[in-house]
């Protein structure tokens, strides 16, 4: 049996983020989350790269372009979607979604800390409160990828 496995240090590695400018007082916080995470697992703030985009439907152009760029050995997508009284939410949530998976198309790790809730409360929970911080996870989870990423077979990030 061969199993290959991940690890936590983020050391001489470069990640970018991808973060939405709407619902601020949320995303902010999933950012700074995000950050503090890459930080604390060995990364240098020189090798963190941010774009702000306006809304989660704009976050999958800007993760595919730094997910192909070759610059990075792991990609974040950041956001908040907040149901409101129209369909216009499951519209976004479905142009954020779909666009991630094309974005994760094995190039390089993306992994997903859009956060898609009934209330501001559920999303501030969500955002480093009663629930955790959800660009903490997502960038944890993308330091795993990254280091088992250089384990798997096919190309790798040089």
């Amino acid at each position: 049996m061969n199993i290959i496995e991940g690890n936590l240090n983020a050391q001489g590695k470069s990640f970018g983020i991808v973060v939405s400018r709407f619902n601020t007082l949320v995303t902010q916080e999933l950012l700074k989350g995000a950050v503090d995470c890459l930080v604390r697992h060995g990364v240098n703030d020189k090798d963190i790269t941010i774009a702000w985009v306006p809304g989660a439907g704009e976050i999958p152009q800007v993760l595919k372009r730094f997910a192909a760029s070759g610059k990075f050995h792991g990609v974040i997508a950041l956001g908040c979607v907040i149901r409101g009284g129209t369909p216009h939410f499951e519209q976004v949530v479905s142009v954020a979604t779909s666009g991630f998976a094309e974005a994760a198309d094995g190039t390089v790790p993306v992994t997903f800390g859009v956060l898609t809730t009934e209330t501001l409360e559920q999303a501030l929970e969500r955002a480093g409160s009663k629930m955790g911080n959800k660009g903490w996870e997502a960038a944890l989870a993308v330091i795993e990828l990254a280091a088992l990423w250089e384990k798997l077979p096919g190309d790798k990030l040089s």
